[in-house]
């Protein structure tokens, strides 16, 4: 989740915007916002993934392979 904070918080200051106008602008409550910059854990999935469609990128989950295959 760090990496992930330093990534949006970076961007964000790199296009001169600050939390709330980039909240506004990528449709998630400031709250998200700034939990993303915080690293918290806890996060939705989708509205991350609004954050990070401002950059043009997307998480998605990653499947593993289990002991048993």
């Amino acid at each position: 989740m760090r990496q992930l904070a330093v990534f949006v918080k970076e961007r964000r200051k790199e296009v001169n915007l600050t939390q709330e106008e980039f909240a506004e602008r990528a449709g998630v409550a400031l709250t998200v916002v700034r939990k993303i910059e915080q690293g918290k854990t806890n996060l939705n999935m989708e509205k991350v993934n609004l954050v990070l469609r401002m950059f043009g990128h997307e998480l998605a989950p990653v499947q593993c392979k289990t002991f048993n295959e």
